[in-house]
């Protein structure tokens, strides 16, 4: 046994040379030096300096990495070690490890230099200027002293270079606040917000840990938008509910109109169909006039029904902007959102009675109301036209209605076919002989 452990002891000692980094044990302490069992033939030395925050801490017993000076002892008979050295060494190999972990280091900017500063992490590295902060830097200054974490991203220990960034550290920090931020969203949560931009199709909306999502324009009012700065400024201030969160791609959708009650949600017990009810014009077009009965509550006045005459060429004939009328609700598609109004449906149908009056084969006395190339239409009581086709004004031969009619002509002709379903009147001149070109025309007839 003794053989062996002369043997272990011997291969140890070989072991040591300068500049080798052993673990040794604190034996004695004076106010300059530490003494240290290595474990050599003879115990080593170092300067108390060096063990820097351990300086006033440091104990017997202590176990410590040191580096080995000389193999020389000291005039005392003491080996010279260096911890100081060692340090550089552990520091160098945890630099190397946690980068190549891809950790966090702490460390404290001390000092700027040209294009950033320097940084101590354990060993000195360089900060860039870019690299510093999240926002761009107007106060170098105050940087001087800062203690932070940084993300190594560049490690050449041979040239002992090390290159880290605060600013990496920090988006990486901000992206997992903003992740665990987003898992605490729910539903129908109320969350305050800043506008950030608008565009055609809604505004976009910041809210905490710098989370953008899109309030779209169908989601603004339960009525007509045409556009969503009609309702917000950029910069302005809203609370908006959350309607939807998609973690994986980090969006969030939010509404405006979900913090009130759906108004369609009752529509057909409030408006039901056949009721008369009063709206007000808020928008006019080709085809008809929207009637706004409340809020989030439009319909439309389809040009079709304004009037059983069929005579309407335009809504603006019978309806204005900002008008306030009576309507007949006449058809509610609730799932759509769409409900349609009548205005003639509020008088009786006239067409049963017209058919009545009206027989075919009959002769009535009219009006030429207007000429087109393709005949006339001759009133023949008012607000009641029937046409006169080209085809049925002569036997001869006519190229325009207006060789023989005139407008504000008044004129007997024949009732050929009443039609109350598409609400149309046929008429003939031909059928009762030829009338003299002109004929019997109004002092006051229409132009």
């Amino acid at each position: 046994m003794t053989n062996e452990v002369s043997r272990l002891l011997e291969e140890k000692i070989a072991s040591f040379k300068p500049g080798s980094l052993i673990k040794g044990t604190v034996v004695r302490l004076t106010n300059d030096e530490v003494i240290i069992d290595i474990g050599y033939k003879s115990e080593g030395v170092a300067p108390r300096e060096e063990f820097k925050g351990q300086k006033d801490n440091v104990k017997e017993g202590m176990e410590v990495q040191i580096v080995v000076e000389s193999l020389d002892p000291d005039s005392n008979g003491l080996i010279p070690l260096s911890k100081e050295k060692a340090d550089i060494i552990l520091n160098w190999e945890n630099v190397e490890r946690i980068f190549n972990e891809e950790k966090p280091i702490e460390g404290i900017i001390f000092k700027r230099v040209k294009g950033g500063f320097r940084v101590d992490i354990g060993v000195t590295a360089f900060l860039p200027s870019s690299q510093t902060d999240l926002k761009p830097i107007t106060n170098p200054s105050e940087y001087i002293g800062m203690k932070s974490f940084f993300k190594i991203i560049k490690c050449d220990s041979l040239r002992k270079n090390v290159v880290v960034s605060r600013k990496k550290y920090l988006e990486e920090i901000r992206e997992k606040e903003k992740i665990e931020f987003l898992k605490k969203l729910e539903k129908n949560q109320i969350v305050s917000g800043i506008v950030k931009n608008i565009v055609d199709y809604g505004a976009f909306i910041e809210i905490d840990h710098g989370i953008v999502g899109l309030l779209h324009i169908n989601d603004m009012s339960w009525g007509r938008i045409s556009h969503p700065s009609q309702l917000f400024g950029i910069g302005e201030k809203v609370e908006v509910v959350v309607i939807d969160v998609d973690l994986e791609k980090q969006v969030v959708s939010f509404g405006l109109k979900q913090k009130t009650p759906n108004p369609w949600e009752n529509i057909e017990e409030k408006y039901p169909v056949g009721s008369v009810v009063e709206g007000k014009v808020v928008n006019i077009t080709d085809y008809g006039a929207f009637i706004k009965l409340e809020e989030g509550v439009e319909g439309l006045l389809h040009i079709s029904e304004l009037s059983w005459t069929g005579r309407i060429k335009h809504p603006s004939e019978v309806v204005a902007m900002g008008d306030t009328i009576k309507v007949k609700v006449i058809d509610i598609k609730k799932d759509e959102q769409k409900i349609s109004f009548s205005l003639k449906q509020l008088e009786p149908n006239p067409w049963p009675e017209i058919a009545r009056k009206y027989k075919v084969g009959s002769v009535v006395k009219g009006k030429v109301y207007n000429i087109t190339d393709f005949g006339a239409f001759v009133e023949i009581e008012k607000g009641i036209d029937g046409l006169l086709h080209i085809s049925n004004i002569s036997d001869k031969p006519v190229k325009h209605p207006s060789e023989i009619l005139r407008k504000g002509q008044k004129i007997e002709v024949m009732v050929l076919e009443v039609n109350p379903e598409e609400k149309k009147i046929n008429l003939g001149l031909k059928q009762l002989g030829e009338v003299e070109k002109g004929g019997e025309n109004e002092s006051n007839s229409e132009e």
